[in-house]
């Protein structure tokens, strides 16, 4: 008992010296429209420590910010990470609210004293408390989210927002409703157990093994992203996917490169030569981990992979991010929490399967739909419903809410997860309004990531892959480090 006490008041202590060193160097931000002719800099220096990464990496990509390159140093005391962003359309930022909100969000009195952030930035998280938050997982299978969202209306709950991620034949989601009569978040326990058991029967379909599905209403509102990459972790360390049993990350439901040319071209599937190359070492001379990672580029890769190093008690140190063009190239110098020994090969296996999975759980599948209309209770019930009733197969969904419109995208495939075919899409814009529903076709894949060349006895750092005069100038100022 003592020793725990103990224990208990030395954290304490550190803690209050953590705030006090914050509050004597508060946090510095600089936007930077004049250093880069394409991208916007965004300077952030503050006393270190845990989390401040993902903190920074959260804000930027919450403002749907693209980060084209990052350089991170975090030795000793201080922070100090420069990001080159664009907004959605690629250009810089001259939107002065935007602008303003970065210096707001990562400015002095904004970084959290405590670990990594697990809320939403700005107006959303307010919106957030008024809502009730539910997390599902399960076994993924065609028609699983009309079932979903039909119980939900059934039980008069309004589905403001929801992001639905797939992956290895598993299915993730979290779901903020409001009561459909009162507004607001549903609080009546009694209810709130009925929704959590009627949702777990639907998740658990023909499958007799109960642990196989989880259904849970959240005590607060999380950082959505962050959540259900936290979930889908959990849920393969317990067997729910395949990953670790098996080592294949391959989904069940993925579609196939085959096109007859009557079907819409869906993403690339998962595996083979599209999947992300990540490479786990030990750099003992310098007493780091490193990491480096190379996979075909895609929005929000960066704080994928950054949640992941944070959610598994990492530490950034050093780090480099190149994403221009199609492909993105990171590397990292990291060590694990409290831990200066350095990491077993067991670990940095596990290490290396749980970033390919954050990846790729990401990778989006199939067609994609936008949903714009007026907003109204049973709207997800209804579409999904003419999805499923078309044999249309929901891979991924981010459904919100903006005032009184429904603002939603869905990916889909057909029932065997193959490219949906133009009649079954056409039937059914007919059926829900070609007006409301909107087809984007997917951008020409480009492949899996190339290995650069002489990847062999100099692939252990990504400053052997790809250099420019930014980067050399970095190294010679001895913010980024090389290993080889």
């Amino acid at each position: 008992m003592m020793a725990c006490g103990s224990r208990s008041r030395s954290n304490e202590m550190v803690d209050e010296f953590e705030k006090l060193v914050i509050r004597m160097n508060p946090p510095r931000v600089t936007v930077d429209n004049d250093s880069d002719m394409t991208a916007t800099l965004v300077k952030v220096d503050s006393a270190n420590k845990y989390g401040t990464l993902l903190e920074v990496v959260q804000v930027l990509t919450d403002l749907k910010l693209t980060i084209k390159r990052g350089y991170i140093s975090s030795d000793g005391e201080w922070f100090m990470d420069v990001f080159h962003v664009v907004d959605q359309d690629g250009n810089k930022l001259y939107d002065g609210q935007v602008i303003d909100r970065i210096e707001q969000s990562l400015g002095a009195g904004s970084l959290s004293f405590r670990a990594a952030p697990e809320r939403s930035v700005g107006v959303e998280a307010e919106a957030e408390e008024e809502q009730t938050t539910i997390e599902l997982i399960g076994t993924d299978r065609p028609g699983l989210l009309s079932e979903v969202f039909a119980v939900l209306t059934d039980l008069k709950c309004n589905i403001v927002a929801s992001e639905v991620w797939t992956h290895d034949a598993r299915v993730a989601a979290l779901v903020r409703v409001t009561d459909a009569d009162a507004g607001g978040p549903v609080a009546d326990p009694g209810r709130l157990d009925t929704v959590r058991r009627l949702l777990r029967h639907v998740l658990r379909g023909s499958s007799r093994d109960r642990a196989a599905a989880r259904a849970a209403i959240s005590a607060r509102a999380a950082h959505a992203q962050r959540r259900l990459h936290q979930m889908m972790h959990a849920d393969r360390r317990r067997g729910g996917g395949g990953e670790d049993a098996g080592g294949c990350f391959e989904g069940a439901g993925a579609g196939g490169s085959d096109d007859d040319g009557d079907g819409y071209g869906g993403a690339a599937p998962r595996g083979g030569s599209g999947r992300p190359v990540v490479e786990v070492e030990d750099c003992a001379e310098r007493g780091y981990t490193l990491v480096n990672v190379r996979c075909r580029d895609r929005p929000k890769l960066l704080f994928d992979t950054v949640c992941t190093l944070t959610d598994m008690q990492y530490v950034v140190f050093h780090g480099t991010v190149i994403a221009e063009g199609s492909e993105a190239y990171q590397e990292y110098y990291i060590r694990h929490l409290g831990d200066s020994a350095g990491s077993s090969g067991e670990d940095r296996d596990r290490l290396r399967r749980a970033l390919e999975a954050a990846i790729e759980r990401r990778y989006t599948e199939g067609l994609r739909l936008e949903l714009c209309c007026e907003d109204r209770v049973g709207l997800l019930s209804d579409v999904t419903r003419i999805f499923r009733e078309h044999g249309l197969s929901v891979t991924h969904a981010e459904v919100e809410t903006r005032g009184a419109r429904a603002a939603n995208v869905f990916y889909v495939v057909d029932a065997s997860g193959q490219p949906v075919q133009v009649q079954a899409v056409e039937a059914v814009r007919a059926e829900i309004g070609e007006h409301v529903l909107s087809v984007r076709e997917p951008p020409a894949d480009t492949g899996g990531p190339r290995s650069p060349v002489g990847a062999g006895a100099g692939r252990r750092s990504l400053g052997n892959m790809i250099r420019s005069r930014s980067e050399k100038f970095l190294y010679n100022l001895g913010l980024i480090r090389s290993c080889s």
